[in-house]
């Protein structure tokens, strides 16, 4: 039967049949990998997310955490024990070296894994996903001493972790952060200050959280120049391992969501004196790193974290389309257009052709967004073990270019496919009896959090495109080139596609120089979300390109399903960045010549 989370047939199909993971396999770091051990993590992820993580999601949903009498936080049993589970198994350290007690899993392959419980519950899963990334960040960056404290209790499932970056008054803008670090005769800082909307900072669910906190040293340069990154854990850890002294890191309150309700999301206080460690005020923290370095460090995390949100993204929208495309084969209503018999009998849902251009819409969007993650995916493995050095610069420079839109497109167009999935089934979608009206609810945060639209609109426009003259985008117009040609000498819809896509490119590289031309950031930026749409759209109709040259000749539904839904990405999505293109190219001054007291 198959799965109401993902498609294994897919994630087969663009995993083996189109980026070839099984080749990673030579390379020495994955050397001890095959075929059939990517396929038993990927069946043990399907199993476990099905049996431990769906069964709870709309019950953690219903029953959101609260604080107890006793100042605890209070999570439904279930979250606890699906967590254990998860750790036992091994993912949590899946993709970590051998020495920290992981399996040393291509990046690509972990990412398909947790894309299983993302799907299932995308507040359970919130807590590995921030965990696994405190771990990365403290291994690239730590010393020899905070990676044994830390990381090992981390990867076993009995610390977890967090990233404590916003503040109140701050929000995204971390050049505002006022939390302060003072050096202590020890070694260590203490801290003050208070930080916002951090997931998972607080809960019973393990023995100790350990919070990765950026805060400034006085006398440290202004901005975000002056900013550092320090381990603040709940609890201190003493030299054997065993817990100490409660931190003096308060839990204020609790954020109530509009979704992803099972995960605490928090606003805490750091030397508050609600605990005062050795008597003395202030949370203690360690450096992590050199000073002053810590947003540059906290990138490490966050863009492995904005990938992650695009597979979150795609992974509702995935769970939220089968589910529809379920249900319209079910449920019948309604005739045919031109049906002569009224009493004659009704017909699937997925009869209708308007029900089928939803369908395919949603097919488009999500399967699109699983291929953009699963691509960046791979060139993250590529940027760290590709034989040669020219290979892993040219995938982290395509993976720098790439990274917001793998963050943002899916956040956008998979919520679609989310709102999609709701019309599909009606009425009932908009009931909370049905599970599509839970999935758009978790989705909405995605184009939030680890960085707006506006954000990364300005982070591809404003940055990755100008890099380096320019290198990034000439490299993905080289990249994208190569498709093209491919695409060109296969014929048929292929070609024609090809030509379509071919032009559209040429539009972001014309569109990109004359947004630069006028020498004013501000009018330059002004739609630079405009622009993010744009290319990210021209990014998925190159990868639906790639998938459709994937497919071939072969016959069979799934394959007919693809061809489908390139032809709908190419004739209903693609078309939509003409105009947005235009508009770009008038340096178009709406948005900056609005007076504020108009809107």
């Amino acid at each position: 039967m198959p799965s109401p989370l993902l498609s294994r047939r897919d994630l087969d199909f663009l995993l083996y049949d189109w980026l070839d993971v099984e080749s990673l396999t030579t390379r020495t770091r994955f050397a001890d990998h095959s075929r059939e051990t990517f396929d038993a993590v990927f069946a043990l992820s399907a199993d476990i997310a099905t049996k431990h993580f769906a069964p709870h999601n709309k019950k953690a949903d219903a029953q959101e955490p609260r604080i107890g009498e006793d100042g605890r936080v209070e999570i439904i049993p279930e979250v606890k024990d699906a967590l254990e589970l998860f750790s036992k198994a091994g993912l949590l350290a899946g993709g970590f070296d051998e020495e920290h007690g992981g399996m040393q899993l291509p990046v690509t392959v972990q990412r398909a894994s947790m894309a299983w419980f993302q799907a299932a519950n995308a507040g359970t899963s919130a807590y590995p996903f921030l965990t696994a990334a405190n771990a990365s960040l403290l291994v690239a960056h730590g010393s020899d001493e905070q990676i044994a404290t830390f990381v090992p209790p981390m990867l076993e499932g009995r610390f977890f972790g967090t990233m404590c970056l916003s503040e109140p008054q701050a929000g995204s803008s971390l050049a505002d952060i006022t939390t302060k670090a003072v050096p202590a005769d020890d070694g260590s800082y203490r801290l003050t200050g208070t930080k916002m909307w951090i997931s998972g900072g607080d809960h019973e669910l393990t023995e100790n959280i350990v919070h990765l906190v950026l805060a400034k040293i006085p006398g440290g340069p202004d901005g975000v120049k002056g900013i550092s990154l320090f381990i603040v854990p709940k609890f201190l850890v003493e030299a054997d391992g065993t817990l100490g002294e409660r931190n003096d890191v308060a839990l204020v309150g609790l954020n109530h969501k509009m979704g992803n309700r099972g995960t605490t999301n928090t606003l805490l206080n750091f030397g508050e004196g609600v605990h005062t460690p050795g008597g003395k005020a202030g949370a203690v923290g360690y450096l992590l790193g050199e000073p002053h370095k810590g947003l540059s460090y906290m990138f490490h995390m966050m863009n492995e974290a904005r990938i992650g949100v695009g597979f979150l993204a795609t992974s509702l929208g995935y769970a939220g389309y089968l589910q529809s495309l379920d249900y319209a084969r079910t449920r019948t209503q309604g005739r045919p257009l031109g049906a002569k018999d009224p009493a004659s009998p009704q017909v699937p849902l997925v009869e209708h052709a308007d029900v089928r251009r939803m369908l395919l819409a949603q097919k488009s969007y999500v399967e699109g967004a699983l291929a953009l993650g699963l691509y960046c995916s791979k060139l993250v493995d590529d940027q760290r073990t590709a034989e040669s050095e020219a290979a892993r610069a040219r995938a982290g420079l395509l993976l720098d270019l790439l990274t917001p839109i793998a963050k943002s497109w899916p956040s956008q167009w998979c919520l679609e496919a989310n709102s999609l999935a709701i019309q599909v089934l009606g009425g009932y979608g908009y009931t909370r009896e049905f599970d599509v009206e839970q999935f758009y609810r978790d989705n909405r945060l995605n184009p939030i959090h680890e960085g707006t639209h506006g954000i990364q609109g300005l982070d591809l426009l404003g940055r990755k495109v100008i890099m380096q003259g320019g290198a990034a985008l000439a490299l993905l117009g080289e990249t994208v080139g190569r498709t093209i040609a491919q695409a060109t000498r296969a014929g048929g819809d292929a070609a024609a596609y090809a030509e379509q896509l071919g032009a559209a490119v040429g539009r972001v590289a014309e569109t990109t120089a004359t947004l630069w031309s006028t020498g004013d950031p501000a009018v330059a930026l002004a739609n630079s979300s405009v622009y993010l749409e744009a290319v990210g759209h021209v990014v998925v109709a190159w990868l639906w390109l790639e998938q459709l040259l994937a497919v071939g000749n072969r016959e069979g539904d799934f394959f007919d399903g693809k061809r489908a839904a390139a032809r709908y990405f190419f004739r209903f999505e693609l078309p939509r960045t003409g105009p947005q293109f235009d508009l770009l190219a008038s340096l178009d001054r709406t948005t900056l010549d609005v007076s504020p007291s108009a809107l």
